[in-house]
């Protein structure tokens, strides 16, 4: 069973939009968590144009007292960033490599001129109990770097894949995404995945076996709008009970 985890920078987004606290986002995190959702990620960007700081801290606060349920906090490990998550101390930080005016994530890290960089970052994480995830291209000489960096997963961008599915003929593309995810298990790594992964092509990423957590957002919330959040996170709990 690979674990659902929630990504709700777009809804502080539409927060955000007309100045007002509604939609509450930790009354939204509460809603999810109670439909059975495994995990909460957010990614707080330095201009807070969805997400902000004090999010993190709140959302924190919510889970703190959840066996059940980890936080996942994503973004560029910038001094401010690496404070936050030493304050607020998440089950899982995914490192970003992010430029400020970024307007999403659309690369993994090179680990060919960061290792050393990630891998220094990763032993600060564990050091305060938390686990370190990278974000990662489906690239098997980044996946080797990246075991060798100490990390303890990587997150598996996955763009290129669904413009594929879109596309209607992705099956060398998840190759590529299945040959990366055994050799990052080979390595000891765990193997997490996210951006643009939707109702239509998780199931048939997720013939993967192993794949440990999806972080899902933008799509997730386009397809609530449509279907509702109940129907659309009782579909995303199913495909991924039923994963490899």
């Amino acid at each position: 069973m690979t674990a659902l985890s929630v990504n709700l920078n777009k809804i502080a987004l539409l927060r955000n939009s007309r100045g007002r606290d509604y939609p509450n986002v930790v009354a939204y995190a509460q809603k999810l968590i109670n439909l059975g959702v495994y995990g909460l990620t957010v990614h707080p960007r330095q201009d807070e144009r969805h997400t902000t700081r004090q999010d993190v801290r709140d959302l924190a606060a919510l889970i703190a007292p959840l066996e059940t349920v980890e936080f996942n906090v994503e973004g560029y490990p910038s001094d401010d960033f690496m404070a936050l998550i030493e304050s607020v101390r998440p089950d899982q930080c995914t490192l970003v490599p992010d430029a400020p005016d970024q307007l999403t994530s659309d690369h993994g890290w090179d680990m060919h001129q960061h290792a050393d960089y990630v891998s220094d970052l990763s032993k600060q994480l564990n050091a305060w109990g938390v686990r370190c995830s990278v974000f990662l291209d489906p690239d098997e000489s980044q996946v080797r770097l990246a075991a060798k960096a100490g990390v303890d997963r990587i997150e598996l961008y996955t763009e290129s894949y669904a413009h594929a599915h879109v596309a209607g003929d992705f099956e060398s593309s998840l190759l590529q995404y299945k040959n990366a995810a055994l050799l990052a298990n080979e390595l000891g790594l765990g193997v997490n995945a996210g951006h643009d992964l939707d109702l239509v092509n998780l199931a048939d990423f997720l013939t993967i076996p192993n794949i440990l957590e999806v972080s899902i957002g933008h799509a997730l919330t386009v397809e609530s709008l449509e279907y509702g959040h109940k129907q659309v996170i009782a579909d995303y709990l199913r495909i991924c009970k039923n994963a490899a």
